[in-house]
């Protein structure tokens, strides 16, 4: 994921920035928005958190490896336009659920 991040960030330096966090360093953000997976995703739009429905019924981040940088690019562009206008949840443009495979 970190390779993905990495080539994505140009691409998307118009619209959006990547943080790099580590856990180790902000226990209480941790258990706020349980983020136990060693990579999370998490979007956030002026100062408030954008939750995206994949399918997975996870609505808060993405905590699997994604390996396409386009798909990623779609991702954070679908959220961008939705928080953009005013959505807390945003639709992703494809279903990750289990159920689908792609």
């Amino acid at each position: 994921m970190d390779e993905v991040l990495a080539a994505v960030a140009e691409t998307i330096k118009n619209f959006a920035i990547i943080y790099l966090v580590d856990i180790t360093e902000i226990p209480d953000f941790i258990s706020m928005y349980e983020m136990y997976d060693p990579s999370t995703v998490m979007f956030f739009f002026r100062n408030k958190h954008i939750m995206i429905d994949l399918g997975t019924g996870n609505n808060n981040k993405i905590n699997w490896d994604l390996k396409d940088k386009q798909e990623f690019v779609d991702i954070v562009e679908t959220v961008y336009r939705g928080a953009w206008k005013g959505r807390g949840l945003v639709i992703a443009p494809k279903d990750y659920s289990t159920k689908y495979r792609y």
